[in-house]
């Protein structure tokens, strides 16, 4: 037997690292951020700005679920 976890009982992955520490963080974000994004701004009543990294709208997207109370 590995003594490799398995992937799906760890308890972090990579979807709860710090987005600044992402190796594509730097990359345009995603369609799926984009659109939520979108309609997070619209929620917020904040522009969209389609020019984000993929770790820039990670991060928007938290802050703005705060504002929202999506997400929660």
């Amino acid at each position: 037997m590995s003594d490799t976890p398995n992937p799906k009982s760890e308890p972090f992955s990579n979807a709860e690292k710090d987005p600044h520490d992402w190796t594509t963080g730097d990359e345009k974000m995603t369609g799926a951020q984009a659109s939520y994004l979108k309609t997070l701004s619209e929620e917020a009543h904040e522009e969209f700005d389609e020019s984000l990294t993929k770790a820039n709208a990670s991060l928007k997207i938290d802050e703005l679920q705060g504002k929202t109370g999506r997400g929660q």
